[in-house]
């Protein structure tokens, strides 16, 4: 059965807001898997989240693209239908959760009774969004589980050769599992710099965000602190090739 997007008043949102200046948490680009085997709600799903610069879709028609994908790529969340023609949608989502991948899950379906969203929260779904989908409330749907996902126990992001564990404050190298504790401030610096994606973060910016300061509180503190996280994270920290320099300020490469 064929569910429109009801695009209303999504589609000026999306338009009003499309070339605004980037928010702190708009300038990560998240990678969104759309599972739904209509062709045409899957396409529309992509082409108006792609509107939004700070997300990328990507797409699978059924469970078996959706498992080849996650094999290969770690989405920032996953729209998933529950009708999906090789997979009951819950049972796919019990196998992701299995497969020790957390991101959040919402669930997109035509029944949303309460024994129907019970079912799909305990398979680990996050959220339930129903058919057919309102464009403004499902975006609104899905920055809400990142927010809530960004400062949970299981938000982890790929930083270098490390994995970013903000919770503990800790980077681990996916090839060894050593670990580097970060300090309180290093942590924030770092969160700061990968929200903001492929911009580069002023000074001023990052004395804002992290010590509270509209202005500079020295002309040292925030280059001591660039200078010590480089030593614990660059194999050569005089020439960095994770945290970077770069003109208007700095910037990590994931």
């Amino acid at each position: 059965m064929h569910h429109p997007v009801q695009q209303g008043s999504a589609s000026a949102i999306a338009r009003g807001k499309g070339n605004q200046m980037r928010s702190e948490h708009a300038t990560k680009r998240n990678r969104i898997l759309i599972v739904d085997d209509d062709d045409s709600l899957r396409q529309t799903l992509a082409e108006q989240l792609a509107i939004h610069e700070d997300f990328v879709p990507v797409t699978a028609s059924n469970g078996a693209e959706a498992l080849a994908v996650l094999g290969n790529d770690r989405p920032d969340i996953i729209l998933l239908d529950v009708g999906l023609p090789d997979i009951d949608g819950r049972e796919l989502c019990r196998m992701i959760r299995r497969r020790g991948i957390q991101v959040p899950v919402i669930m997109l379906t035509a029944h949303d009774s309460d024994p129907d969203v019970i079912l799909g929260l305990e398979a680990g779904a996050n959220d339930y969004v129903p058919k057919p989908v309102r464009i403004g409330v499902l975006l609104a749907r899905i920055r809400v589980q990142l927010r809530q996902f960004a400062v949970s126990e299981h938000a982890a992001f790929p930083l270098g050769p490390y994995t970013f564990l903000p919770s503990r404050r800790t980077l681990q190298c996916r090839t060894t599992g050593e670990e580097i504790a970060l300090s309180e401030t290093e942590n924030e610096i770092l969160k700061v710099l990968y929200r903001a994606g492929d911009a580069a973060v002023s000074p001023d910016t990052l004395y804002s965000k992290v010590w509270g300061h509209r202005t500079a509180l020295n002309t040292h503190t925030l280059q001591t602190h660039i200078y010590r996280l480089r030593r614990k994270i660059e194999s050569d920290p005089a020439a960095p090739t994770i945290l970077v320099s770069e003109t208007g300020g700095y910037r990590v490469l994931p």
